[in-house]
Parts: structure tokens; sequence; C-alpha cells
């Protein structure tokens, strides 16, 4: 009998059922214990969410690592910003959107903090602590003096109630603060009017909630699981380890610490003699005594001193402490010297290797969640607004405002380990038609037509001025300005310049 029959378990109807392929669906000694809850994900949002989300928010501040590890994943997020490129056909008019809206994106934060690509940075650090943010477009009146009458407010996951759980008045269904319709579509949102734990806003009941319609909210968030509704903390899968983590080190160092404290130890015949130096301090439980840099001191008959010698952490804490970091970067997806700064056994190769991976996952994030749910939303209203204003002026918008929307989000520049490498393999690609400029230069997080207008423009300057740049491929790298020879004289355009 085969190791398989072993597993092979014989049914009444005579059929054979593998339970070698099914180990995890089994109930025997090991897995006895482990009887876990089936639960849907929005179950476990509504009871455990407000706990989740403050323990978050307390670790990231208090955490070195989760406030690093934070501030990683929001920079390679966004970055300096996902730009948008209009794809409207029009040279002229595509310019006047693109001018106008990064006018508008200075006066976009209804707070005035930050621009439009600041609002992107926190959105990312709101999805690293709490897994979602909302943000609701504020219309702004004519007399405000906005370029385009819009603004974004930001407001943080607490200001929608996880209990708010019940049938609303009009008979649609309220799911953890979000009102949905008969055929689940989002219809309003029941934001509280100030955050629960803001004792600085002491004007409202903080029970108090307005319904805003979905229309005016956008709700920011990955979505594990079908049909989630509440985002949960990226830095969830991490907490456990990161907080004991975090323990063990401040015991560590209060050990150390305590230790460090006691110099030595005085052992005498009679404990009513005097002891060497100079007592500090004598209670009843003994006497300390100070001891100074250069001291040399005469013991009497029967002293004996012992000085301390602490334990140390032991060759093994470095190693672990590695190893649960290693174990900590993972459940957080982030690449472990992104998480403790630590490059000591990293080289090209390896570094090379977990950034590919990182950032697939980076970039599906950018596509799939920021400029889906946040900056194509935005964009459409922006664009509806300012032409409401009467700031853009675009022909038939009314009629086909499709011909208008579409739009190219350029994530942020990868830097690259060895960007000499990829510059030339980019160059290969495009002379084999593999990949088109347009590619290359959107990778580098720059539009295509500004970087055209730009070179023919230093271009048109440099043959003014009578410079030529060398940035051949066969020729010296990188740019460098040489006088331009003048062909009826053999001079160089300096010379002539310094004859003139």
């Amino acid at each position: 009998m085969g190791w398989l029959d072993a597993f092979r378990r014989r049914e009444p109807g005579g059929s054979k059922e593998v339970h070698a392929r099914l180990e995890g669906a089994m109930s025997q000694r090991r897995l006895r214990g482990w009887l876990p809850p089936l639960e849907n994900i929005n179950s476990l949002v509504a009871s455990g969410g407000p706990r989740l989300l403050a323990r978050s928010r307390e670790l990231v501040v208090t955490n070195g690592y989760a406030a690093n590890a934070c501030e990683a994943f929001a920079s390679n997020l966004v970055g300096d910003g996902i730009k948008p490129s209009s794809l409207i056909e029009d040279p002229a008019l595509r310019d006047r959107v693109q001018r106008l809206w990064l006018a508008w994106t200075d006066e976009a934060d209804a707070d005035g903090l930050t621009d439009f690509y600041g609002l992107q940075a926190m959105v990312a650090r709101e999805m690293f602590v709490a897994g979602e943010c909302f943000v609701r477009l504020r219309p702004r009146r004519a007399e405000d003096g906005l370029l385009v009458p819009l603004q974004l407010q930001l407001l943080q996951s607490e200001m929608l109630p996880f209990d708010a759980t019940e049938t609303a008045p009009n008979g649609n269904r309220i799911r953890c603060g979000i009102e949905f319709d008969a055929i689940g579509r989002r219809q309003a949102y029941h934001f509280r009017r100030r955050h629960p734990g803001d004792s600085t806003d002491q004007g409202m009941i903080t029970s108090e909630t307005v319904r805003v319609p979905a229309d005016e909210v956008l709700h920011i968030y990955r979505p594990i699981d079908a049909g989630q509704i509440r985002g949960l903390p990226h830095v969830a899968p991490a907490m456990v380890r990161l907080f004991l983590l975090d323990q063990y080190d401040d015991a560590e160092l209060d050990r150390k610490k305590t230790a460090a404290m006691f110099a030595g130890f005085i052992t005498k015949t009679a404990p009513e003699e005097q002891l060497m130096g100079e007592i500090e301090a004598t209670d009843d439980s003994g006497a300390t005594v100070s001891l100074e840099p250069g001291t040399l001191q005469v013991l009497l008959p029967g002293e004996d001193v012992k000085f301390s010698s602490p334990a140390d952490v032991g060759g093994g804490y470095e190693a672990f402490q590695y190893r649960t970091l290693l174990s900590v970067s993972a459940s957080l997806g982030l690449p472990y010297h992104l998480v403790t700064g630590d490059v000591r056994q990293a080289n090209y190769s390896s570094l090379r290797a977990e950034l590919v991976e990182f950032r697939r996952r980076v970039e599906q994030l950018q596509h799939g969640v920021v400029a889906h749910q946040l900056c194509r939303p935005v964009w459409a209203r922006w664009l509806e607004t300012a032409v409401l204003a009467g700031a853009l002026d675009l022909p038939d918008f009314a009629r086909s405002p499709a011909r208008y929307r579409p739009v190219n989000w350029i994530p942020p520049r990868w830097d690259w380990v060895d960007p000499l490498k990829d510059i030339q393999a980019q160059v290969l690609a495009m002379e084999a038609g593999i990949i088109s400029r347009r590619k290359v230069v959107e990778a580098t997080g720059y539009d295509v037509e500004e970087i055209d207008r730009e070179n023919a423009s230093d271009a048109k300057r440099a043959g003014d001025m009578g410079l030529h740049y060398r940035t051949s491929p066969g020729e010296t790298q990188g740019a460098r300005a040489t006088p331009q020879t003048l062909p009826e004289t053999g001079a160089s355009g300096s010379d002539t310049q310094q004859e003139a």
C-alpha cells in the first residue's frame, strides 16, 4: 500500500476521497484547535474596525519602523504626484487645459495647506494607516476668487462611523455609515460632524451625522475581497509583530540601562563600619558611594569590591531582530531596506530583484486605486466645473463631454539602481520598435509633449547662441556645450563673438 492510500477513505458509495490534497480542511490532532469563524470581511471590519484603526494610528506615531514604512509607502505610491496628460486632439486647446489645471492644483486643498499632489500623498498615508480615505468635492462660490470654483476636503476614516448599520427613512440600507439602494449602488455617506477623537472641537455632538450624497464623495481604498465596503489598514498584518518587537526592544534597553547604573558592589565584615569614599545617601536600604575619574581608593581591612558585569544581549539578538523585521517587511509588502534602512546585506542583484517585484505592486495600486478612484473623478468634476464657471471654453462640451475627458495619468518616475543600463536598454527598445518614445518619456514621470516643447525651445536658444550639444549615443556621454564651427571662415562661434 502506497503513501497515498494512507490518506484515502472509502465512502459508502464506493468513491474515494483524496484527503492529502485538502490537508487544510482536516480536523485531526494538529489542526483540531484551528477553528476560524466563517465571517465576511465586512463583519470583521464593522466589529474590529475602530480598535484596529486606533492601534494602527498609535503604532505609526510611536514606532519608528512603522513610521518609516508609512513614508516609504506614500513616497513610492505617489512620489511628487501622479499627473495628468490630456488627450484632447487640438494642441492649442489641450495646452490651455493643462495650464489651467496646473494653476488650479495650488488651490485644490480646502484647508490651504498643500496642493493637489500633496493631497495625493496624504491620501496615500491614510491608506497605509487607516486603509481608506474620503475626499469630499466642495463647490465654491464665484466670489471666493478661485480659478475654478472647486476644492477638495480630506476626511479621515473615523468620520464615517463603523457601527452605523440600519435602515434609512427612505428604505435604503446603511452599512458601516454608507447608504446603498436596493441594487447595491452607493447613494450617500453619513459622516460625523466632527472627529470623535478631537477634544479641541467641542462645538458639536460627536454622534450627530450629516448625509452627504455619494456623487460628492470619493472613497479611496483598496478592496481586498469581493463586496468589501470599507478599507483595512495596510499595516494590519504587521501590527502585532511591530508592537511586540517594540516592547522587547524597550525592555532590553531598560535592562541594559538598569545594569549600567551599578558600577560595583562593596562587601565588608561589619555593617556599621564606614564605607570607602564619600557617602551620598543613607536610608534603611543601605548607602551609595560615588566614584570619580582618577580615584585611588584604599580599602579598609575586610572590604572587597566586585564590579558589575551585566550580561550582554547575546549573539542571537541581531539575528532575531533581522528575522523579525524581515517578517514585518513581508507582511507590509515593502522591501526590507525601505522599512529598516539597513542595506548591509544588500547588493545590486538583490536590490533590483526586490524593487522590481515591489514596483509591480505599487503600479497596481497607482492605476487601480489612486488614478481610478481619486484622479479620474477629480479630473472629470474639475473639467465640468471649469466649463460651467467660464474658466474654459470647450466647444460642444455639453453635448459631447467624452471628447474632452480622456486623460493619461503619469505616475512618478522610478529611480533605478543602475540608471545607465536602464537608459541604454530603453534606447535599444525604441530603436527596435518594441516601445514608443512616448512610453519611455512617460516612464520618467513627464509628459512627452512638454518634453518636446522644451527640447525645441532649448535647441532654438542654443542655435541662436551658436552652441552645439553633443549627445549622440556614439559620442561623449553627457551634454557638453561646445562652440559651433562656422563654415565660411573655419573659425568657431566663440572666436567670432570674441573678435566682435
